[in-house]
């Protein structure tokens, strides 16, 4: 097929090209950046012209649901495929969504149930993938294994950040911080269901929004409240606190390294070892680590992440918190290993730190049903099997 394909510099998007040329699909790639998602006139006449130099495309593909890409697209009638790799995405919550023309897939379960109603027929679940190739053309050198050999790794991010409920809590009523204090602590002690957006009421969320000087929902987004606050808000917040409170406890325990850019001054026994390349470092990070974590963002209702598969794509261990899609991908204790609390985090790493052959014989199982089943290659067959 000829594709027209747009970037804007997400880190999936190297491995899609790569598997997309190697099917044999001629690429149109659009490198202009667009200053907003939703209206940018600019943006939506350079690429429908790029549509009509092109009128023999199939299809315009993009990682993430982007509206500007939808409008330019549907006077044309031409296919527009995204693969969602955010949660939350916000942009799925444009009016852009019910576009004919549009093909989304959503990594979670739960998310793609709650927008399908939105376009029924054009909105689809997928797990994601990984650039398998890419990691394996990785070989580790001596250097490679005195900087990056460890017991136990994370990579990523604490979120404070990027945390939107720090820029408007203190505007918020004593009553209203507090509620939100005790709803994370208990969502923090289940794994597998968030009910955050369950335990706020339509009342509560309104007077939230205007506490906290928000603006109303926009005509043109669909109207759900509820969920914006349950996962911009309150659920970057509980994934903080979240992984500060398991990188902590591991950390007491066990020598970690934690890769990130984020302040990591509450963490007292963790090792900052800085940002990590995606490219370069973070392969090898996760062939060198005996284990490699996944703390999942909390607005990950049921879906996996793209950690789990780049981990267990370069044949790393992984120990994962539960999360319901993993029962559908993969076998537990023979593909991967998930923990339910963190008494039993601390337990299952105790007990894999001892018993080398099995941590390997996991790790080599995960592989092997990684690239049987979730590659870039295999992905991408399945994106454009909807047209």
């Amino acid at each position: 097929m000829n594709i027209i394909f747009c970037r804007w510099d997400s880190i999936c998007e190297g491995g899609m090209i790569n598997a997309l040329n190697r099917l044999g699909h001629k690429l149109i790639i659009v490198n202009k950046k667009y200053k907003d998602t939703d209206y940018d006139t600019d943006y939506i006449l350079m690429l429908a012209d790029v549509i009509q130099k092109n009128r023999d495309a199939s299809c315009i593909l993009s990682i993430n649901f982007i509206p500007v890409i939808s409008r330019a697209s549907k006077p044309f009638k031409l296919p527009y495929i995204s693969l969602t790799v955010d949660c939350p995405c916000s942009t799925l919550y444009s009016n852009t969504l019910a576009y004919p023309n549009n093909r989304v897939f959503v990594f979670d379960k739960i998310q793609c149930e709650k927008f399908k109603p939105f376009n029924p027929d054009h909105i689809f679940h997928t797990p994601l993938a990984t650039d398998l190739p890419l990691w394996d053309s990785i070989t580790l050198s001596p250097s490679d294994h005195q900087k990056y050999d460890c017991d136990i790794s994370f990579v990523g991010s604490l979120y404070h950040e990027v945390c939107l409920y720090y820029k408007i809590e203190h505007k918020l009523p004593e009553y209203t911080k507090g509620y939100i204090d005790g709803l994370i602590a208990a969502q923090n002690n289940v794994y597998g269901y968030n009910f955050i957006e369950d335990s706020i009421s339509d009342e509560w969320a309104e007077q939230f929004r205007i506490d906290a000087g928000l603006n109303s929902v926009e005509d043109d987004y669909i109207n759900d409240l509820k969920g914006i606050i349950a996962d911009t808000y309150i659920g970057y917040k509980c994934t903080e606190i979240d992984r500060i409170n398991t990188l902590n406890a591991v950390s007491m325990h066990f020598s970690t390294d934690f890769y990130t850019q984020s302040d990591t001054s509450m963490l007292h026994y963790i090792h900052n070892k800085g940002p990590a390349d995606s490219i370069t470092m973070m392969p090898k990070i996760f062939k060198c680590s005996k284990i490699n974590l996944n703390i999942t963002n909390k607005a990950i209702k049921s879906g996996l992440s793209q950690r789990i598969f780049d981990v267990m794509g370069c044949g790393g261990f992984l120990i994962t918190n539960y999360q319901p899609e993993v029962l559908d991908l993969f076998v537990p204790d023979e593909d991967i290993v998930m923990y339910e609390s963190i008494d039993d985090l601390i337990c299952k790493i105790n007990y894999y730190l001892e018993h080398d052959e099995e941590r390997i014989r996991i790790a080599e199982s995960g592989y092997k049903k990684i690239k049987k089943m979730y590659t870039y290659d295999l992905l991408c067959q399945k994106l454009l099997s909807v047209i």
